[in-house]
């Protein structure tokens, strides 16, 4: 099933296993995601739903496009709105208004986790993509950290797209693919992932099956 949560990382703590080995964890807090629209191949041309989390806003904050459209729903405004694809024959069971919750997940499922890195403001080269530093002396002037050449001759006479040089680091969305979970808490609606997911603390993250399940070595 592609259909997913939105959560908040509230940080990493780790798990003892009863061997005694220690797991590191990210513990995501995944409160009632709330649908509020089914997206259809006749109306939308795709197939979806989108669901919104946590309480609404401050009075005034609401846009009245998002006003409106949480009023048409009848579902009380969240923080934000996400889309969950749907494939063929998924998602029968599902209408506005009801809730999907962290035992859409089970324990030992692979998923992929989303969020958007933190941001460490405008870098050189050498942070940013690892470039090696110029010579320290023996006639080198002034251009010990310098990127070098970016370009070549008067053809093409531009630089082309993508060249790595100097800009903001991080604050992109990224994904980690195939963590494990490794303790669910219903009561708290809690989900303990293996290792480490993109993000601050408190930031928003989208866990959602792993679309590339690793197969362990000697499995049939």
């Amino acid at each position: 099933m592609s259909v997913g949560l939105v959560g908040r990382k509230c940080g990493m703590s780790r798990v003892f296993r009863e061997n005694g080995d220690s797991v590191p964890v990210t513990v995501i807090e995944a409160l009632p995601n709330r649908i509020t629209t089914l997206k259809t191949e006749e109306r939308d041309g795709y197939r979806a739903i989108q669901v919104t989390v946590g309480a609404a806003p401050k009075a005034g904050r609401l846009t009245k496009a998002e006003a409106g459209h949480f009023a048409t729903t009848k579902v009380d405004a969240g923080r934000s709105l996400h889309e969950f694809r749907l494939a063929p024959g998924e998602g029968s069971d599902l209408a506005p208004g009801a809730e999907l919750k962290v035992d859409l997940f089970k324990v030992g499922q692979m998923v992929d986790v989303s969020g958007i890195t933190k941001g460490k403001g405008y870098a050189g080269v050498i942070k940013r993509h690892n470039f090696k530093s110029q010579r320290a002396s023996h006639g080198n002037s002034r251009s010990h950290n310098v990127p070098g050449s970016i370009s070549m001759a008067q053809d093409p006479g531009r630089v082309f797209p993508g060249k790595k040089m100097s800009g903001q680091r991080g604050h992109v969305t990224k994904s980690v693919q195939n963590l494990d979970i490794v303790r669910i808490d219903e009561a708290r609606q809690l989900l303990l992932v293996r290792g480490a997911v993109p993000g601050h603390k408190n930031g928003h993250v989208v866990v959602s099956p792993a679309i590339k399940v690793k197969v362990k070595k000697g499995a049939n």
